[in-house]
């Protein structure tokens, strides 16, 4: 589904991405993890057109994102959340998650200005669409009420609703559970894992171990702004690179002594 090859980014002087390669299989849950710092978001900012890569490849289902800017490859089928919500507060849920189908709408500026039946027709599929997502994640009896409204666990729950409006092959989440307490990360992990067995490629990029671990078929591991180590959540767990960059180890201490 998604693959990026030998990729670089540098900011002047400074390399924040170094030959940094893996592949999302089609259909899989896929993990990106490392410490504060690591070049985590400079990747997906690379895959979805935000930034461009110094070096190396990028491709989604073949096809090459470089230069492409963001509205084309949203097109092409990536939908995304951020770290850092972004939702239209003032509008309803439901009208919210509309907003997500805008690359995917075509009725033009005459048919909505003149209310033609082609504009009628895809704006009633668009509001039972933006309906059916809401109740994916348990926000349907709430459509039309104000974003502003929602708690916060609601609020990230309502920015997944509007990627998937997308209709994405691959859903990007940046950090899907940030902020959220005990019980709303076990809801949103039973979500996205109900969204995964629907047919949709996820790829995430998140610092609760236990969410990632317990979702993610494949991990990759970033430090420095290189790949450390990749594979089952099983292999992650136990390598020794992976433990030293989390938890650091004394550098008179033999490396099989770094960490508990």
């Amino acid at each position: 589904m998604l693959r990026l090859s030998h990729v670089s980014k540098h900011f002047g002087g400074l390399a924040v991405l170094q030959d940094v390669s893996f592949e999302v299989p089609a259909g899989s849950v896929f993990g990106l993890i490392g410490p504060n710092g690591a070049g985590k978001t400079t990747v997906f900012n690379l895959i979805t057109g935000l930034l461009a890569p110094t070096g190396g490849e990028i491709t989604l289902t073949g096809k090459s994102l470089l230069g492409m800017a963001p509205h084309r490859i949203t097109r092409l089928g990536l939908g995304r959340t951020f770290q850092n919500i972004r939702i239209f507060k003032e509008m309803s849920l439901l009208d919210n998650v509309i907003v997500g189908m805008h690359a995917h709408l075509d009725y033009g500026l005459p048919a909505w200005l003149l209310s033609l039946p082609r504009f009628r027709a895809q704006e009633r599929r668009a509001r039972d669409r933006a309906a059916e997502l809401l109740s994916w994640v348990g926000l349907e009896a709430n459509a039309a009420d104000l974003a502003d409204n929602l708690s916060y666990g609601d609020q990230r729950k309502l920015e997944l609703a509007r990627a998937l409006a997308t209709e994405p092959k691959l859903l990007l989440l940046d950090e899907p559970v940030a902020g959220m307490n005990a019980s709303e990360k076990v809801e949103l992990m039973t979500q996205v894992r109900t969204i995964a067995q629907r047919g949709y490629t996820i790829f995430m990029i998140e610092h609760d171990m236990r969410f990632v671990m317990g979702l993610c078929a494949q991990i990759a591991v970033l430090n420095f702004g290189r790949v450390i180590a990749q594979g089952t959540p099983e292999q992650i767990r136990c390598d020794p690179q992976v433990i030293e960059a989390y938890l650091g180890r004394d550098d008179d201490a033999p490396a099989h002594e770094a960490a508990p």
